[in-house]
């Protein structure tokens, strides 16, 4: 496992089974048997890629943990959630992500997202806004967006051939090797800031048993859409994070995204030299950020309200 101090694992049920999440249970964040429902909730949502899971965010979510209360998932198919041997498709993490804040989350909050997570994300605060206080998302993608087609490309034909998928993520994918080529290649600007932890916590996620099914889904395309179509419909206060050097998705989406919808998109900020996964690549100042962007997103609460 890789928890950091004074955080355990809990679940809860979904319809497409069991979800594990992860929050702050103990020292040095709760003191003398106390809780943490007296403080506000941040939940914290990875993005999707080859052994994806809640660690994603685990360099970022402590930070925050001494004012608020962390909530970190591993989305169904991922980490140490359950994997139904299925075909995955956007309906599915629409519909268990709004189950998850139903069942761990009092109220409006505040949710921190990741890459084509963050692009359902937002889809889950148009059809539930009453369920969000703001939205922080890095490199909110659809992955199809403005017209373009993921599921055309060379890699995505290649990964739709049966049994050669699956062999294909077993050699490739699954691998310690395969894991580095992939956060070298597809998700940070600087190799030099990929470590052995990070292979081993991606590594323990990819090779859970039936893990190639999420990810299948996902390198295939189907789980991409248009976010472009969705945008103009967000109310909800939203700051963007993009990383300049990201793989498929460069800042040029994101600023149309906040064009289009400047009165939801209140913020966009843009980071030189880092790539799809700011809070692992540069921790530190994507914390900095998410300080800085959430009396901002709250202030905007409280005038519309």
């Amino acid at each position: 496992m890789f928890l950091p101090p004074g955080f355990e694992q809990r679940s809860v049920m979904t319809s497409l089974g069991r979800m594990v999440y992860y929050t702050d249970a103990g020292e040095p964040w709760l003191k003398d048997g106390a809780d943490n429902t007296d403080k506000p909730t941040l939940v914290f949502i990875h993005g999707f890629g080859g052994g994806s899971s809640a660690y994603e965010w685990s360099k970022v979510y402590p930070a925050f943990a001494a004012e608020y209360r962390i909530v970190a998932p591993d989305l169904i198919g991922w980490g140490r959630s359950e994997h139904p041997a299925r075909s995955y498709r956007v309906e599915d993490y629409l519909t268990t992500i709004a189950e998850f804040l139903e069942q761990t989350c009092q109220g409006a909050v505040t949710v921190i997202a990741s890459s084509l997570t963050a692009a359902m994300v937002i889809r889950v605060a148009i059809a539930r806004p009453e369920l969000f206080q703001s939205l922080i998302l890095t490199t909110p993608a659809g992955l199809s967006d403005f017209g373009e087609n993921y599921s055309r490309s060379f890699f995505a034909q290649i990964v739709s051939v049966p049994i050669l998928d699956r062999l294909l993520y077993s050699t490739g994918v699954a691998t310690s090797n395969g894991i580095r080529s992939f956060l070298e290649q597809r998700q940070f600007a600087q190799p030099n800031r990929i470590y052995e932890e990070i292979v081993a916590a991606y590594l323990e996620s990819a090779t859970q048993p039936n893990a190639e099914y999420a990810a299948l889904s996902f390198v295939r395309g189907d789980l991409c859409f248009d976010l472009s179509l969705y945008i103009p419909q967000l109310i909800v206060p939203t700051a963007i994070i993009w990383g300049q050097k990201s793989e498929f998705t460069s800042p040029e989406i994101g600023q149309r995204f906040a064009q289009i919808n400047p009165q939801a998109i209140k913020i966009f900020q843009s980071l030189p030299e880092v790539g799809l996964t700011p809070q692992l690549e540069l921790p530190a100042v994507t914390i900095g950020l998410i300080r800085q962007f959430l009396p901002s997103l709250t202030s905007s609460v409280a005038a519309v309200a």
